[in-house]
Formats: structure tokens, sequence, C-alpha cells
């Protein structure tokens, strides 16, 4: 795909970006082989491939997902500036 100056200004104008004309016809060089790159890929037949989360066909191993506080709650509340009655203590923030 050919990627001419105003193509990349009409770019740089929805990004935001500020480019000098110089810049633009620089982008554009470099844009050139990466869009041509992209279609060659979209050439790919890949009809009968699944979508996948990695390249590596693996399960995760799972744990049951149940409630635990971890006993350690002296432990947390020792890194607390303030404590009251086995909880934090926090400023009142609301009237």
């Amino acid at each position: 795909m050919a990627l001419d100056k105003a193509a990349v200004a009409r770019i740089a104008s929805l990004a935001r970006i500020r480019m000098t004309e110089a810049e633009q016809v620089r982008i554009a060089g470099e844009l050139a082989p990466i869009l041509s790159w992209i279609e060659q890929l979209n050439e790919v037949d890949t009809s009968g491939v699944e979508p996948m989360a990695s390249v590596v066909q693996m399960k995760l191993p799972m744990r049951d997902d149940k409630v635990d506080d971890g006993n350690i709650r002296d432990k947390l509340l020792a890194n607390a500036p303030q404590e009251a009655r086995g909880f934090f203590a926090v400023p009142k923030v609301v009237e």
C-alpha cells in the first residue's frame, strides 16, 4: 500500500501528533514497508485456525475458589498507623 504525505498528515492529525512536512515524508517512507508486510499477512488462509492466546496449547492449573482470611490479621494490623477493635482505624471523610 502506497502511503503519501497527505495520508501521514491525516493520521498525525487523528493521533494529535504535530509533524513537519519533512517528518511526514520520512514517516511515509517508513510506514509503507510495514503496511505492505501487513497486506502479505492478510493473504494467509487462516480459515481453519482457532483463535488462541498463546502459541503453546496448555491448560493452566486451577485451584478451588474459596474465601480465606489468611490467618494473619495480627501481622496486617501491625502495619497500621492506628488500629481499633481488630480493624484499621481511618479518619472520617464524610460528615
